[in-house]
């Protein structure tokens, strides 16, 4: 008998700033290809303000991944790839510069309430960092808890702060 081997659709956002902070998202993406993620789709990289503190802008990315791995070890493997990419992670509740994030947007359609991990990320609808390159790529995709497509999300997000596309260079 053949298994069918599961395959989990989820919706990552990078970012980084501090450093080379493309190179910082390129390196994540190469890191989860060479764990077996397969990368289905990606947003060109955007550039906002530090959110929630001060610091250097941030480049920011959204990508869509394929993988047979659960949602915690989705959460272990990115913190691993965070961790050799140079991230320091800190005892502070409060937000920091940092070299490189990888957050879990969504996981299949699924919802994730445990204490190491909150799926959809529970700041989605508030971020435009996050909505402007969700929406790029997927603008009709629709919020398992708020029932509202990304377009919806970011025509009515409170954070109006500008995030721009940045040209970047082409990577296979």
């Amino acid at each position: 008998m053949f298994h069918k081997k599961i395959s989990n659709k989820v919706i990552l956002l990078l970012g980084s700033n501090l450093g080379m902070r493309s190179a910082n998202l390129e390196f994540a993406i190469a890191e989860l290809k060479k764990s077996g993620i397969k990368i289905k789709g990606k947003s060109k990289h955007y550039e906002s303000e530090a959110w929630g503190f001060e610091g250097e802008s941030f480049i920011n990315q959204v990508i869509i991944t394929s993988t047979s791995l659960a949602p915690l070890q989705v959460l272990d493997l990115a913190q691993k790839i965070e961790k050799k990419a140079g991230r320091k992670l800190s005892k502070s509740a409060n937000y920091e510069s940092r070299t490189l994030d990888i957050d879990i947007l969504f996981f299949n359609e699924q919802i994730i309430d445990e204490d190491r991990l909150k799926v959809p990320h529970p700041k989605i609808h508030e971020r435009r960092f996050t909505l402007e390159p969700l929406y790029e790529i997927l603008p009709e995709y629709k919020h398992p808890v708020l029932l509202k497509t990304i377009a919806e999300l970011k025509k009515n997000c409170p954070d109006k702060s500008p995030v721009t596309a940045i040209i970047q260079s082409i990577t296979k």
